[in-house]
């Protein structure tokens, strides 16, 4: 097998269609709906449009909820409301359909998907089309050791890159992208800080279950002593995830990198899909087009990681519980975006006088 090389994917990846994003700007021109009527319903109708290629846009068809699980060592730390290695429950949760995203997906038609990146727990306690592509049984304490050997994180990256083909192959159109992982808020705030020269202190956050004033604090050093890791190997996307990431952080990277080659368009969930669109970044300045900011989270990781790629969250309704659910709640409003634009009625053609 071959060293994985992420720079790669600065030429693989290109943008969406701008001649074809101008052809949906000068339709919307020629729409019986005035101008600005729609607000920013108009601007996701745009970018989708120049997702696909193809004006009028095309209704979502087969969204596509995908969650990538672990279990990161820091949390052994207490810098989690949540017990060390307990991923497995949120993936229960989800599987049984009793976690919010489960309910909403439902309700919007959109398959779930969840792959065990790296949890922390006996693989017979889930199903195996779950469990099998797990990399490792959770990761490194990455304030005192790495997260992952060099070969886990390439074969991370492989995972995701591996599932957005095979989301790709299957006719996924839309891909909502969240995690399950315990201590995973943790290590997206390290990254963040590594990626964008801040503090410690700067990106942390409460986490999706609210963290305690003492909780914070052990947050805030892990952190800091992480950050003290990382910054040597900023330079090197895959050492850095292997330093300070985690299997999940790995795939999801991968993920959104290969999803981008595919041309599949992505809403991002919280400061971990957020942390991690950081990282691709790096690797292909060309990839944040393709993905959306579904909410605003609350964490501070997370707003600086989307001002530093330019995007401007759907929704800001307080959603904190992860899981992809909230960006999951922008699902229906980009498909209301996409109906109004392929819908809608063009104004009549104004008669010229005759003499």
């Amino acid at each position: 097998m071959t060293t994985l090389n992420l720079d790669d994917f600065s030429d693989l990846i290109e943008r969406p269609d701008g001649g074809v994003r101008r052809d949906a700007e000068e339709r919307r021109e020629r729409l019986a709906v005035p101008p600005g009527a729609l607000g920013r319903l108009d601007e996701l109708a745009e970018w989708l449009a120049a997702a696909q290629g193809r004006v009028p846009v095309e209704p979502i068809r087969q969204p596509r909820v995908v969650l990538f699980a672990a279990d990161h060592g820091i949390a052994s730390q207490g810098v989690s409301a949540r017990p060390a290695g307990s991923a497995h429950e949120l993936v229960r949760a989800v599987l049984d359909g009793t976690s919010p995203v489960s309910v909403l997906a439902g309700r919007f038609g959109a398959g779930v998907r969840v792959v065990d990146a790296g949890l922390d727990c006996d693989p017979g306690l889930l199903p195996e089309d779950v469990v099998r592509h797990r990399v490792r049984r959770g990761s490194g304490r990455i304030d005192v050791e790495d997260a992952l050997t060099a070969e886990e994180a390439e074969d991370a990256l492989r995972l995701g890159i591996q599932i957005a083909d095979e989301e790709a192959d299957s006719g996924t159109d839309l891909v909502v992208l969240g995690d399950l992982s315990v201590g995973g808020t943790t290590v997206a705030a390290t990254l963040v800080a590594a990626l964008c020269g801040t503090d410690a202190s700067v990106v942390t956050g409460r986490g999706g279950l609210p963290i305690d004033d003492l909780a914070w604090m052990r947050k805030c050093a892990a952190i800091r002593d992480s950050l003290r890791r990382a910054r040597p190997v900023l330079g090197d996307q895959l050492a850095l995830l292997a330093a300070v990431g985690g299997a999940d952080v790995a795939a999801i990277t991968g993920f959104l990198l290969q999803s981008a080659v595919r041309r599949t368009p992505v809403i991002l969930d919280g400061v971990v899909s957020a942390a991690c669109g950081l990282v691709a970044q790096r690797a292909a300045f060309r990839a944040p087009d393709w993905w959306l900011a579904g909410q605003s989270s609350g964490e501070p990781g997370q707003a600086k990681a989307l001002d530093r790629m330019a995007l401007n969250p759907v929704l800001d309704q307080g959603v904190t519980v992860g899981e992809g659910t909230g960006a999951l709640l922008a699902l229906p409003l980009v498909q209301a975006a996409a109906a109004l634009a392929a819908e809608l009625p063009e104004r009549a053609a104004v008669q010229q006088p005759t003499d």
